[in-house]
């Protein structure tokens, strides 16, 4: 009997505030909005979505009131043309700002500030309901580029919120990896490897993370490939594997104090409504 495949977790974290949004997908078109409080480490459901949120094209806004997201529902004769750029209250879907798109190039976008944002456009977005409070910025955020897809805002999301990108190339078997840093304490580095690979496994997508743990002063090396996701919250380590999410700290001898803050596994679709 085979097991079943866990959910896919991926978060984020506001800049200048303790709110995070969790993006839990699974089954494949299943697809639901968490919000952390990152003081109490609570969690509460905004809505679900039968269909895909692009995940690695989403921000948070520094104050975590706002969240940018590109989706695809396929619904391609609807009002919102089948995938759409929105900005809506987190953890919310409900758009406040709504873009739609047509077709899954570009799509999504950054937070600069907590009311000024950056839409990953390239071409085709078509503007149906605007919030004035927040304002779009054109320039181009970053001084390179990763393309149209999922690198183009979320390698450019990385190092803005501390990541150093150390070299991306292909690893020989078909999968372009690209290799981020971010130090841990005086010991030990958080290493991300960001792969882009036709020929993944089942669970994972085309665009994939896996980490290690790498100690500065030994070298030693801590394999921890089945986070699909981590990230420094202050001083603690965060990560999200098998379908929860956990925390620890890294002393000179590796990991402790490793704890479970939420199983995301046995949730399962519901409708529900924004409150606004």
């Amino acid at each position: 009997m085979k097991r079943p495949i866990p959910p896919r977790i991926h978060v984020l974290l506001a800049r200048d505030a303790a709110a995070a949004v969790v993006v839990r997908r699974g089954p494949t078109r299943h697809t639901a909005l968490i919000g952390w409080d990152r003081k109490t480490d609570t969690f509460k459901i905004g809505q679900w979505l039968y269909g895909r949120i692009y995940e690695r094209r989403c921000d948070l806004s520094p104050d975590g009131k706002h969240l940018i997201y590109f989706a695809m529902n396929g619904r391609w004769k609807s009002s919102a043309k089948g995938s759409w750029t929105a900005i809506s209250k987190a953890p919310y879907l409900k758009a406040v700002s709504l873009f739609a798109k047509g077709d899954c190039w570009h799509g999504g976008g950054l937070f600069q500030t907590s009311t000024d944002y950056w839409l990953n456009d390239g071409y085709g977005h078509e503007l149906q309901e605007e919030d004035r409070r927040l304002r779009r910025v054109v320039e181009y955020p970053w001084h390179e580029q990763y393309g149209g897809e999922c690198p183009g805002v979320y390698y450019i999301r990385l190092q803005r919120d501390g990541w150093l990108l150390k070299h991306s190339a292909p690893n020989g078997d078909g999968d372009q990896v690209s290799v981020f840093e971010k130090r841990v304490n005086n010991h030990w580095i958080l290493r991300k490897r960001a792969h882009t690979s036709l020929g993944h496994s089942v669970g994972r997508g085309v665009y994939f993370d896996t980490h290690e743990l790498f100690n500065s002063r030994t070298e030693e090396v801590v394999s921890k490939i089945d986070w699909e996701w981590a990230e420094l919250d202050g001083t603690r380590l965060i990560w999200a594997a098998n379908g929860c999410l956990h925390s620890g700290w890294l002393d000179v001898k590796g990991l402790l104090s490793e704890k479970l803050l939420h199983d995301f596994s046995p949730m399962q679709f519901e409708k529900l409504e924004a409150p606004y």
